[in-house]
């Protein structure tokens, strides 16, 4: 579902490892070194492509939630992100920003993404479709932020065919 604009600055990130895994077909790219190397994973070893898997997931679910879904309990976001401390550096010109104290890791570039997406008011913007099919992350850049599918060509489309199709059977 690539019709939207990527998502702006760390969100970018954040949206491109969700997408990693294609619900519909089973297609998880990071099994793909290319992908590994554009999110940079590198090398990662079996327990690294786990853990990224399982960030992967407490986001999606995060998103879930931001387009309107309920709040999934067990979701281990803030355990996984706890494992990245950030600090709070100072710019000789004085601009301060967060930045990760390990900038390799996928965990603390997350980590600070979401943290400076909260502070700019666009973390709530990322959200996973809607479709039980797809859960593709996207950012919403409709003016009221109510999106609620990846593509209204696709997920869209089909969502309101079945609500059609379905109302017009009773």
């Amino acid at each position: 579902m690539a019709e939207r604009a990527p998502a702006p600055g760390g969100l970018a990130l954040i949206e491109a490892l969700v997408n990693t895994l294609n619900l519909e077909s089973g297609a998880d790219s990071l099994s793909s070194a290319e992908t590994r190397a554009a999110l940079g994973l590198g090398d990662a070893s079996a327990a690294e492509l786990a853990a990224a898997r399982e960030l992967r997931e407490s986001l999606r679910a995060v998103c879930l939630v931001h387009g309107g879904h309920p709040p999934v309990p067990a979701t281990p976001l803030d355990h996984l992100l706890a494992a990245a401390p950030l600090v709070v550096s100072v710019d000789p010109d004085g601009s301060a920003a967060l930045r990760p104290v390990d900038p390799g890791s996928l965990v603390a570039r997350v980590a600070t993404a979401i943290a400076t997406a909260a502070a700019d008011g666009t973390w709530g913007r990322l959200k996973a479709c809607e479709a039980t099919d797809c859960h593709w992350a996207y950012y919403d850049r409709s003016p009221a932020g109510r999106s609620r599918w990846c593509s209204m060509a696709v997920c869209g489309s089909r969502a309101k065919m079945r609500a059609y199709r379905a109302a017009r059977r009773t």
